[in-house]
């Protein structure tokens, strides 16, 4: 009765934890590139710098995320071994993000400055996001209410995610920009997601309970070779990790800024219209955040990706074939012009299936724990779960390259660089937010069909393949479905018996 009661419990404090999170994430993963295109006149070689910096940074995270996750598997503390990294990584996280949307540096000062803030986001967010996730294992090991845990957290996750969708467009480019111009706005809400990130993980940090069984055993130590012989010594964490990757990097690939900058110059510099496209896309995800688990319980996952990559193939043509063929102002639909509309609902569809991936990646990541443990006899939640935010990361950094790329190769700086210098005349008050708007609409009719074509055909062809590909290789390499997760659970727990016995 007593875990019952702290089961539920459990099930609204650690959710709850994670909306501030993803609201800084969101900011971050989604909006940063943007921030950077749009209030920095960049020559090609700085932007490339910078993709160089990103990247780099996930490479750094190669060492930085497993080496962390070895920390909190030795961490022993009377708060455990997660939620002293919680509380120390989201408010050194919440400083960073500050800084890092708050300073007037241009050019390769800028470009200098853009490094090393980016790092020190990846050492301080690692810390609280490798924690949070890392407790999922150790909520429960019953298959079930781990679905409800994960589904749950990803819900609200998602409640982040689509609160910092809803507000940041909006509220930074067009009419509606706080402070009338994209600098000033950037600035304000990082400082307000930089007070809700803490506000929220405190839910987790002071309502949680989780097992602590790893207090009677001693702290391993920090040890390279025990983060590579984990990893490397577990076939289908190495299998998944690859197809999750892949799978990221498809998924990223709109909100990178590539969807932004295709919906900017087709149908105008108004972050509402950006706003809308990103929410019901992300609304949508809504169904399988609440239903998944009573979805999990009568489909199999290998059998409900197939729905799931049906669905997103449709959605992906849905947006593809009107960016091709349709020309704006053929219709209104509900006060929106009819190829926008399609375009969202094609989005819509193809983020459903996309997300649903995410869902039984982040599951089928969580369950090579158990199989660790019966191979090697340990479960090192910390080091597995460690994977999963450095592959994210990874894949988002993968994700701003091709964005720079295709920002290159179809020759858009002149307009990004030209939106940028009327936000910064905007923001030391040389002109008026009407004249910046006026000066922007002009500007963006210089963007000729093909540039726009190119944009479309970089946020739905290629996200389509690569799902497609972490589809195939998950059906053929990843061994541990429904029925072989029982049996791996059953015979960890009669090994255990046997021992008590």
């Amino acid at each position: 009765m007593e875990q019952d009661r702290i089961t539920k419990r459990n099930l609204w404090f650690f959710p709850l934890g994670t909306v501030g999170r993803d609201m800084i994430y969101n900011l971050v993963t989604s909006y940063l590139y943007t921030f950077v295109l749009f209030t920095r006149q960049l020559t090609a070689a700085q932007l490339s710098a910078i993709a160089a910096i990103m990247i780099a940074a996930r490479i750094f995270d190669a060492l930085n995320d497993p080496i962390m996750g070895n920390i909190i598997e030795r961490t022993r503390s009377r708060w455990g071994k997660f939620k002293p990294w919680l509380v120390i990584g989201i408010l050194t996280t919440s400083v960073v993000i500050y800084a890092a949307f708050n300073t007037k540096l241009q050019g390769w000062s800028f470009v200098w400055f853009f490094g090393v803030t980016y790092f020190l986001y990846s050492i301080t967010y690692t810390m609280h996001d490798i924690s949070y996730w890392g407790m999922v294992p150790a909520l429960s090991s019953d298959a079930n209410t781990r679905n409800q845990f994960t589904s749950r957290a990803t819900l609200f996750a998602g409640i982040g995610g689509m609160m910092a969708a809803a507000f940041i467009p909006m509220l930074t480019a067009g009419d509606n920009a706080i402070g009338g111009n994209a600098v000033t706005a950037y600035g304000i809400i990082a400082l307000i997601f930089a007070i809700l990130g803490p506000a929220f993980l405190a839910f987790t940090v002071f309502g949680v309970k989780e097992q602590r069984n790893y207090n009677d055993e001693p702290a391993p130590p920090v040890s390279f070779k025990k983060i590579w012989t984990t990893i490397t010594g577990n076939d289908q964490l190495l299998w998944i990790s690859l197809i999750f990757l892949i799978q990221q990097i498809g998924n990223g690939i709109v909100l990178s800024g590539v969807g932004s900058t295709y919906i900017y110059v087709d149908f105008g510099y108004q972050g509402g219209f950006f706003t809308m496209f990103q929410m019901l896309g992300m609304m949508v995800t809504g169904f399988l955040m609440l239903f998944y688990p009573a979805i999990s319980r009568h489909m199999h996952r290998k059998k409900l990706m197939d729905v799931l990559m049906i669905v997103s193939a449709v959605g992906y043509a849905l947006m593809l074939l009107p960016g091709l063929f349709m020309p704006k102002g053929l219709a209104v639909l509900a006060g929106f012009d009819l190829k926008f509309v399609i375009i969202t609902l094609g989005y819509m569809l193809a983020n459903f299936g996309q997300y649903g991936f995410y869902l039984i990646m982040m599951i089928s990541i969580m369950n090579t724990v158990e199989y660790n443990e019966l191979k090697h006899g340990t479960r090192d939640e910390g080091i597995v779960s460690s994977l999963r935010p450095f592959l994210t990361k990874l894949a988002s950094a993968l994700t701003i390259a091709i964005a720079s790329g295709t920002y290159i190769v179809l020759d858009l700086l002149k307009y990004t660089n030209g939106i940028a210098a009327q936000e910064q005349l905007a923001n030391q008050g040389v002109i008026s937010s009407e004249q910046k708007a006026d000066a922007i609409t002009i500007l963006l009719t210089g963007v000729h069909s093909g540039q726009t074509i190119g944009l479309m055909i970089v946020m739905t062809v290629l996200p389509c393949l690569l799902m497609f590909l972490s589809f195939i290789l998950y059906k053929k390499h990843y061994k541990l479905d429904e029925d072989e997760y029982e049996r791996i659970c059953a015979e960890i727990a009669d090994r255990k018996a046997a021992k008590e016995a």
